[in-house]
């Protein structure tokens, strides 16, 4: 039941920070600033297969602090981050519709990797990743549309 509970809080906590993040993503990614903490730091920006696509990282706890929680509740997000993945079509600079995907984390060990789903949020697609501890990490997506294929590797250092 606990454990139930504790996940429940987790899920809600995610999504009040995602739903907080929204209303700056947009102008920051149409104007390819560096954003703020709400924003994330960009990580890649390049071609995932025929889309165009910027990747940015939101550390959770420093948001979840940032925000004004109980460092008891931020402290929940440590190691924690949101990739978020924006998608555009290069001939007409919109949004790319209706595409999922999949992210394979590889942690610095080597050893260490999780494959998690990219969820629609808003104007982009993401999930949350687990990144425990400083080091090298590579990320692999593979994104798919309804007649389109397209996957980027990169990497990010944590410090």
């Amino acid at each position: 039941m606990r454990t139930t509970c504790r996940a429940v809080r987790t899920a809600v906590c995610g999504m009040a920070l995602m739903l907080m993040m929204l209303p700056g993503i947009s102008t920051t990614a149409e104007h390819g600033g560096m954003g703020d903490m709400r924003n994330g730091e960009k990580i890649f920006a390049g071609k995932v297969g025929p889309w165009t696509g910027e990747v940015r990282l939101v550390d959770m706890k420093a948001q979840m602090e940032h925000s004004g929680v109980s460092a008891k509740t931020a402290a929940r997000f440590a190691g924690k981050r949101h990739l978020m993945l924006f998608l555009t079509d290069p001939a007409t600079g919109k949004p790319a519709a209706g595409v999922s995907g999949k992210v394979v984390v590889t942690g610095p060990d080597k050893a260490s990797s999780s494959k998690v789903t990219l969820v629609v949020m808003g104007g982009h697609i993401g999930a949350d990743v687990g990144m425990p501890t400083p080091g090298k990490y590579t990320f692999t997506t593979d994104i798919e549309s309804a007649d389109k294929k397209g996957s980027a590797t990169f990497s990010y250092t944590l410090r």
